[in-house]
């Protein structure tokens, strides 16, 4: 039997790009349910894997020493999965493996000690990589425009859609209910996020409220913190920290457009689940993301306030034609992880043969 090794110990954190990526592509695999692979994930939280997944998979209990050279993982297996292209956890031994890359985003940055040790983290990986798979055209652009991969086999697999039961329990009641309309975003707060041109938008939709999910333990938080008591508005803007996946489905569903003004994105998947409710979407026009939204979504090219808020009203404008709305979650629903981790099954035979 083919061991195919899962380093997915980032899905301990389900409220991050990486968590979901791994925990979905993870359950993808288990509903392809491949006879000639067996599957070793990576994780530190094995009872909840185990109790949802049963014996199908094998588990490797996650421990952070194991991202020392001289403590690795002292097991072989047919073939490793580097799920995300910044883990530190690597094999001891020579084996096939294979790189998702998600961006490169590091390679972008100013530099420091910080970017020079994940370029060389990043070079590393490959040197040891038998096959590059990306989540998007941008990804793999932006990873040309740094690096050389030249030699390499390279595949390009989009995300699945985790919106596939858009169902929310009847009589679902939220811990955070909005009065009126309101706009929802969600995602970690960290700069590239990019939240805080939100709140001087809202200046020109005195009709609106705004709720921002997601990880708010960061510094970036101060700053919209700050930014919420300078405009005044403590009585427009919510911050509940992370909600559960309900709360996010009655979100999506129930706002009047999900906003998102992120400057770097490797795929988006938050304007997919969106756009499965049939929910107007406004992003940014860069990176991944008119990939991802086609012409489902609403661009803004540059954030200046009082154009964003028009943009605004044009995306929620658009989605009152009813044929356009079921296009755009046709669109959603294209994006399947039980086809990702089937096409990832390809890759794996690619490379064993």
């Amino acid at each position: 039997m083919k061991q195919v090794f899962l380093e997915s110990h980032n899905i301990k954190n389900l409220c991050s790009g990486l968590g979901q990526f791994n925990y979905h592509l993870i359950k993808g695999f288990y509903e392809c349910a491949a006879d000639d692979f067996k599957f070793v994930v990576h994780a530190k939280n094995i009872k909840g894997l185990k109790a949802e997944f049963g014996d199908f998979f094998k588990y490797q209990p996650y421990f952070s020493i194991t991202r020392y050279r001289y403590l690795r993982l002292p097991n072989k297996y047919t073939i490793w999965h580097s799920m995300n292209q910044n883990t530190k956890v690597e094999p001891r031994f020579e084996m096939p493996y294979v790189l998702t890359i998600h961006d490169v985003h590091f390679a972008e940055e100013q530099d420091s000690d910080e970017k020079a040790s994940s370029v060389k983290r990043f070079k590393e990986k490959l040197k040891r990589a038998n096959a590059i798979v990306y989540i998007s055209k941008y990804a793999q652009k932006a990873t040309h425009r740094h690096f050389d991969t030249s030699g390499i086999p390279e595949y390009i697999i989009y995300n699945g859609n985790p919106m596939a039961d858009t169902s929310i329990p009847e009589n679902y009641n939220p811990e955070l209910k909005i009065s009126g309309p309101y706009l929802f975003t969600i995602g970690e707060f960290v700069p590239r996020k990019n939240f805080h041109v939100l709140l001087e938008m809202l200046k020109y939709l005195p009709d609106y409220k705004l709720i921002i999910a997601g990880n708010s333990d960061r510094p970036y938080l101060q700053k919209i913190n700050a930014l919420i008591t300078e405009l005044s508005l403590e009585d427009r803007v919510f911050i509940p920290g992370k909600i559960s996946e309900t709360e996010k489905k009655y979100h999506l569903k129930n706002c009047e457009a999900f906003v998102f003004p992120t400057l770097k994105e490797g795929f988006g998947i938050p304007i997919i689940e969106a756009l499965s409710y049939g929910t107007a979407v406004i992003t940014s026009d860069n990176t991944s993301l008119p990939e991802v939204g086609r012409s489902f979504a609403t661009y803004w090219k540059h954030y200046e306030p009082e154009y964003m808020a028009q943009k605004v009203l044009e995306g929620i404008d658009r989605f009152q034609d009813q044929e356009f709305v079921e296009n755009a979650k046709k669109h959603a629903q294209s994006f399947s992880w039980k086809n990702t981790a089937k096409q990832y099954l390809e890759v794996y035979n690619d490379i064993l043969q």
